[in-house]
Protein backbone atom coordinates (compact mmCIF):
# COMPACT_ATOMS: atom_id res chain seq x y z
CA UNK A 1 0.00 0.00 0.00
CA UNK A 2 2.90 2.49 0.93
CA UNK A 3 4.89 1.54 -2.41
CA UNK A 4 1.58 2.05 -3.96
CA UNK A 5 1.33 5.37 -2.52
CA UNK A 6 5.06 6.15 -3.21
CA UNK A 7 4.59 5.15 -6.81
CA UNK A 8 1.71 7.95 -7.17
CA UNK A 9 3.36 10.92 -6.00
CA UNK A 10 6.01 9.77 -7.99
CA UNK A 11 4.22 9.79 -11.38
CA UNK A 12 2.00 13.09 -10.23
CA UNK A 13 5.26 14.96 -9.89
CA UNK A 14 6.02 13.37 -13.25
CA UNK A 15 3.23 14.70 -14.29
CA UNK A 16 3.18 17.68 -13.13
CA UNK A 17 6.53 18.38 -14.87
CA UNK A 18 5.67 17.79 -18.05
CA UNK A 19 2.75 19.94 -17.85
CA UNK A 20 5.02 22.93 -16.59
CA UNK A 21 7.29 22.21 -19.77
CA UNK A 22 4.63 21.90 -22.26
CA UNK A 23 2.71 25.37 -20.95
CA UNK A 24 6.02 27.01 -21.06
CA UNK A 25 6.98 25.76 -24.66
CA UNK A 26 3.25 27.14 -26.03
CA UNK A 27 3.60 30.64 -23.84
CA UNK A 28 7.44 31.04 -25.68
CA UNK A 29 6.01 30.20 -28.97
CA UNK A 30 3.09 32.90 -28.96
CA UNK A 31 5.40 35.17 -28.13
CA UNK A 32 7.44 34.47 -31.58
CA UNK A 33 4.26 34.80 -33.13
CA UNK A 34 3.75 38.22 -31.72
CA UNK A 35 7.71 39.03 -33.51
CA UNK A 36 7.39 36.74 -36.79
CA UNK A 37 4.37 36.89 -38.57
CA UNK A 38 3.31 33.94 -40.50
CA UNK A 39 0.74 31.82 -42.27
CA UNK A 40 -1.73 30.97 -39.56
CA UNK A 41 -0.99 33.53 -37.46
CA UNK A 42 -2.77 35.81 -35.58
CA UNK A 43 -3.44 39.38 -33.17
CA UNK A 44 -2.70 42.65 -33.36
CA UNK A 45 0.17 42.48 -35.82
CA UNK A 46 -1.37 40.94 -38.29
CA UNK A 47 -3.50 43.51 -38.23
CA UNK A 48 -1.03 46.05 -38.55
CA UNK A 49 0.26 44.24 -41.66
CA UNK A 50 -3.19 44.27 -43.08
CA UNK A 51 -3.69 47.61 -42.56
CA UNK A 52 -0.83 48.95 -44.24
CA UNK A 53 -0.70 46.35 -47.13
CA UNK A 54 -4.33 47.49 -47.74
CA UNK A 55 -3.55 51.41 -47.64
CA UNK A 56 -0.45 50.57 -49.91
CA UNK A 57 -2.59 48.90 -52.70
CA UNK A 58 -0.95 45.27 -51.70
CA UNK A 59 -3.76 43.55 -49.83
CA UNK A 60 -7.19 43.30 -51.10
CA UNK A 61 -8.80 41.08 -48.37
CA UNK A 62 -10.66 42.10 -44.73
CA UNK A 63 -8.45 43.72 -41.78
CA UNK A 64 -9.34 40.43 -40.12
CA UNK A 65 -5.97 39.96 -37.96
CA UNK A 66 -5.59 36.74 -39.41
CA UNK A 67 -2.66 35.54 -41.19
CA UNK A 68 -4.56 33.72 -44.24
CA UNK A 69 -3.41 33.15 -48.13
CA UNK A 70 -4.15 36.45 -49.37
CA UNK A 71 -2.70 38.14 -46.68
CA UNK A 72 0.33 35.92 -47.18
CA UNK A 73 0.53 37.07 -51.19
CA UNK A 74 -0.04 40.24 -50.04
CA UNK A 75 2.97 40.30 -48.48
CA UNK A 76 5.21 38.02 -51.06
CA UNK A 77 3.88 41.24 -53.49
CA UNK A 78 5.37 44.08 -51.05
CA UNK A 79 8.63 41.95 -50.67
CA UNK A 80 8.63 41.39 -54.19
CA UNK A 81 8.16 44.94 -55.30
CA UNK A 82 10.73 46.01 -52.46
CA UNK A 83 13.66 44.06 -52.72
CA UNK A 84 13.13 41.43 -49.67
CA UNK A 85 13.60 38.00 -49.66
CA UNK A 86 10.56 36.80 -50.98
CA UNK A 87 9.07 33.92 -48.40
CA UNK A 88 5.63 35.10 -47.58
CA UNK A 89 6.91 35.77 -43.64
CA UNK A 90 6.39 38.89 -42.02
CA UNK A 91 10.30 38.88 -40.30
CA UNK A 92 12.17 41.69 -39.27
CA UNK A 93 13.38 42.91 -42.24
CA UNK A 94 10.15 42.55 -43.90
CA UNK A 95 8.60 44.46 -40.58
CA UNK A 96 11.18 47.88 -40.57
CA UNK A 97 9.99 47.96 -44.18
CA UNK A 98 6.42 48.46 -43.33
CA UNK A 99 7.45 50.69 -40.32
CA UNK A 100 6.28 48.04 -37.49
CA UNK A 101 8.39 47.31 -34.49
CA UNK A 102 7.25 44.76 -32.05
CA UNK A 103 6.03 44.75 -29.37
CA UNK A 104 9.30 43.65 -27.23
CA UNK A 105 10.70 46.71 -27.12
CA UNK A 106 10.29 49.51 -24.18
CA UNK A 107 8.97 52.25 -24.93
CA UNK A 108 12.14 54.37 -25.00
CA UNK A 109 13.90 52.58 -27.32
CA UNK A 110 11.05 52.08 -30.02
CA UNK A 111 11.19 55.86 -30.15
CA UNK A 112 14.70 56.08 -30.35
CA UNK A 113 14.37 52.98 -32.88
CA UNK A 114 11.23 54.68 -34.87
CA UNK A 115 13.17 57.99 -35.14
CA UNK A 116 16.68 56.07 -36.10
CA UNK A 117 14.29 53.92 -38.97
CA UNK A 118 12.55 56.75 -40.22
CA UNK A 119 15.90 58.66 -40.95
CA UNK A 120 17.16 56.10 -42.47
CA UNK A 121 14.11 55.43 -45.16
CA UNK A 122 13.41 58.69 -45.99
CA UNK A 123 17.79 58.94 -46.22
CA UNK A 124 16.80 56.04 -48.49
CA UNK A 125 14.21 57.55 -51.16
CA UNK A 126 16.27 61.02 -51.13
CA UNK A 127 19.06 59.34 -52.60
CA UNK A 128 17.27 57.03 -55.11
CA UNK A 129 15.14 60.22 -56.11
CA UNK A 130 17.52 62.64 -56.12
CA UNK A 131 21.10 62.20 -55.51
CA UNK A 132 23.08 64.80 -57.86
CA UNK A 133 20.66 66.80 -57.21
CA UNK A 134 21.09 69.88 -54.75
CA UNK A 135 21.56 69.84 -51.23
CA UNK A 136 18.58 72.06 -50.86
CA UNK A 137 16.49 69.60 -53.64
CA UNK A 138 17.53 66.55 -51.78
CA UNK A 139 15.43 68.22 -48.81
CA UNK A 140 12.59 69.24 -50.66
CA UNK A 141 12.17 65.76 -51.70
CA UNK A 142 12.27 64.49 -47.93
CA UNK A 143 9.96 67.70 -47.34
CA UNK A 144 7.66 66.20 -49.98
CA UNK A 145 7.37 63.25 -47.79
CA UNK A 146 6.80 64.95 -44.39
CA UNK A 147 4.40 67.18 -46.29
CA UNK A 148 2.25 63.87 -47.69
CA UNK A 149 2.44 62.42 -43.86
CA UNK A 150 0.31 65.78 -42.60
CA UNK A 151 -1.74 65.50 -45.71
CA UNK A 152 -5.21 63.72 -45.23
CA UNK A 153 -5.08 62.19 -49.20
CA UNK A 154 -2.01 59.90 -47.86
CA UNK A 155 -0.76 57.30 -45.55
CA UNK A 156 0.16 59.41 -41.72
CA UNK A 157 3.51 57.52 -41.73
CA UNK A 158 6.45 58.17 -43.25
CA UNK A 159 7.10 54.09 -44.58
CA UNK A 160 2.86 54.27 -45.40
CA UNK A 161 3.90 57.39 -47.94
CA UNK A 162 6.70 55.88 -49.51
CA UNK A 163 5.66 52.54 -49.75
CA UNK A 164 2.40 53.58 -51.51
CA UNK A 165 2.23 51.95 -54.41
CA UNK A 166 3.16 54.02 -57.38
CA UNK A 167 4.29 56.28 -55.66
CA UNK A 168 8.20 56.73 -56.10
CA UNK A 169 9.92 55.63 -58.93
CA UNK A 170 13.01 54.54 -56.40
CA UNK A 171 10.59 52.29 -54.75
CA UNK A 172 9.43 50.90 -58.14
CA UNK A 173 13.20 50.25 -59.56
CA UNK A 174 14.57 48.87 -56.58
CA UNK A 175 16.66 51.96 -55.77
CA UNK A 176 15.20 52.74 -52.45
CA UNK A 177 17.86 49.47 -51.40
CA UNK A 178 20.69 51.14 -51.82
CA UNK A 179 22.92 52.70 -49.30
CA UNK A 180 22.76 56.07 -48.77
CA UNK A 181 25.43 58.95 -48.60
CA UNK A 182 26.28 61.29 -45.43
CA UNK A 183 24.33 63.81 -47.55
CA UNK A 184 21.37 62.08 -48.33
CA UNK A 185 20.79 61.13 -44.46
CA UNK A 186 21.42 64.70 -43.69
CA UNK A 187 19.03 66.03 -45.73
CA UNK A 188 16.56 63.62 -44.42
CA UNK A 189 17.13 65.18 -40.59
CA UNK A 190 16.85 68.44 -41.69
CA UNK A 191 13.18 67.49 -43.68
CA UNK A 192 12.26 65.75 -40.55
CA UNK A 193 13.26 68.75 -38.15
CA UNK A 194 11.22 70.80 -40.32
CA UNK A 195 12.59 72.44 -43.11
CA UNK A 196 10.77 72.49 -46.27
CA UNK A 197 12.47 74.42 -49.46
CA UNK A 198 9.42 72.81 -51.31
CA UNK A 199 7.13 75.35 -49.86
CA UNK A 200 4.53 73.17 -48.94
CA UNK A 201 4.33 70.48 -52.36
CA UNK A 202 3.47 67.06 -52.38
CA UNK A 203 4.30 66.48 -55.56
CA UNK A 204 7.41 67.22 -57.55
CA UNK A 205 8.28 65.46 -61.19
CA UNK A 206 11.45 65.84 -63.70
CA UNK A 207 10.01 68.53 -66.51
CA UNK A 208 12.60 67.16 -69.24
CA UNK A 209 10.95 63.05 -69.05
CA UNK A 210 7.53 63.79 -67.43
CA UNK A 211 4.63 62.84 -70.05
CA UNK A 212 1.74 62.16 -68.16
CA UNK A 213 -0.52 65.51 -68.53
CA UNK A 214 -2.16 65.59 -65.11
CA UNK A 215 1.15 66.06 -63.18
CA UNK A 216 1.65 69.22 -65.45
CA UNK A 217 -1.59 71.00 -64.57
CA UNK A 218 -0.60 70.75 -60.86
CA UNK A 219 0.25 74.20 -59.43
CA UNK A 220 3.98 75.22 -59.01
CA UNK A 221 5.51 76.05 -55.87
CA UNK A 222 9.26 76.06 -56.39
CA UNK A 223 12.19 74.59 -58.75
CA UNK A 224 15.18 73.12 -58.13
CA UNK A 225 17.90 71.58 -59.91
CA UNK A 226 16.25 69.06 -62.48
CA UNK A 227 12.52 68.39 -60.30
CA UNK A 228 9.57 70.98 -60.52
CA UNK A 229 7.87 70.69 -57.38
CA UNK A 230 3.90 71.08 -57.22
CA UNK A 231 0.78 71.04 -54.97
Amino acid sequence: MLKNKKKMLILGTIVSFLITIILFIMLYENKSVEALSKYGSRGSEVTQIQTKLKRWGYYNGNVDGIYGTQTLNAVKYFQRKNGLTVDGIAGPATLKAMGIYTSSSTSSNTGSSSNSNNVNLLARLIYGEARGEPYTGQVAVGAVVMNRVKSSSFPNSISGVIYQSGSFDAVRDGQINLTPDATAKKAAQDALNGWDPSYGAIYYFNPSTATNKWIWSRPMTVTIGRHRFCK
